[in-house]
């Protein structure tokens, strides 16, 4: 049996449970048992807050975890990251007060020397302050970090952005990036062989959803003279995939296309004389 750390609410809660139930793992979700074994594949789920999880898993408490890569890299742990898993996306940066952005710009990081910055992720911070030689006062505070400057709390923040929506309500603007972040795998050194079995599997389903992602299957009949203009614009995996039809000088064509390629494409096709046009998702990719 492997035991997964999650964390037990928020975005990055939703999008593993998510991807568990597309790669067919069946959880019973409950809000009062923190482990809950899967009822068709041999895994439990050990729920805990974000920030325990990188402990847990380093210590052995749980086997792996998925967590953001930002909680990983601020408890430093002994544990490993073994799949990064392409969501919850987001960014830890510097904010500052938006009436202090031409200081900043005429001083750049310096601006800092001197300043209290507010965050909830003191050892990214003092790691990043210390490499660039800026000497700055670390105010640790839990909970809303970007109030900090408007109630005379900090002169700045350091915090998780995503679409920056509230740094704006808060007159703040964003200054430096200091790391990307996204959800990781992370996992125990010491994994018995049986597990890391359990855990290989695991990645295979992982990767056969996520391969699948935004991702479309696309038929359609064409002449077939127009196949090399076709095949220039659906590659598929390696090639696609030609059938001729019994209507002289006419084929099937089959691929794989980018959902966010998608009307660009199909204008084009159309431009080319394609016909009948069938396009259908795709639940799993095996590649």
């Amino acid at each position: 049996m492997l035991r997964i750390a999650v964390q037990t609410k928020g975005r990055l809660f939703e999008e593993t449970m998510t991807m568990l139930a597309e790669s067919s793992i069946k959880i019973e979700q409950t809000k009062r048992t923190l482990l809950v074994p899967a009822k068709n594949f041999p895994v439990e789920i050990l729920y805990l807050r974000d920030d325990d999880i990188p402990q847990a898993v380093a210590s052995g408490i749980a086997d792996v975890g998925i967590v953001g890569e930002n909680e990983f890299e601020e408890r430093q742990e002994d544990a490993e990251i073994v799949r990064r898993l392409d969501f919850s996306k987001c960014r830890l940066s510097l904010a500052i007060p938006k009436v202090k952005q031409q200081e900043f710009e005429a001083q750049g990081l310096k601006w800092f020397d001197g300043k209290k910055i507010a965050t909830s992720y003191p050892g990214i911070l003092k790691r990043f302050l210390a490499k660039n030689d800026i000497k700055a006062d670390v105010h640790v505070i839990t909970g809303s970090v970007e109030i900090a400057p408007g109630i005379g709390l900090a002169d700045s923040i350091f915090d998780i952005v995503s679409s920056g929506s509230t740094l704006v309500s808060n007159n703040l603007v964003e200054v430096e990036v200091v790391m990307k972040s996204e959800a990781v795998l992370i996992g125990n050194k010491s994994l018995t062989i049986d597990k890391k079995e359990i855990l290989g599997e695991l990645l295979f389903r992982f990767d056969s959803y996520k391969n699948a992602e935004g991702k479309k299957y696309i038929v359609l009949n064409v002449k077939s003279e127009r196949i090399p203009e076709v095949c220039d614009l659906l590659p598929g995996l390696k090639a696609p995939t030609i059938t001729k039809l019994e209507t002289e000088g006419w084929s099937s064509v089959a691929s794989v296309i980018e959902e966010k390629h998608f009307w660009e494409v199909i204008g084009k096709l159309k431009q080319l004389g394609a016909e009948g046009i069938l396009v259908m998702p795709i639940e799993k990719m095996i590649l």
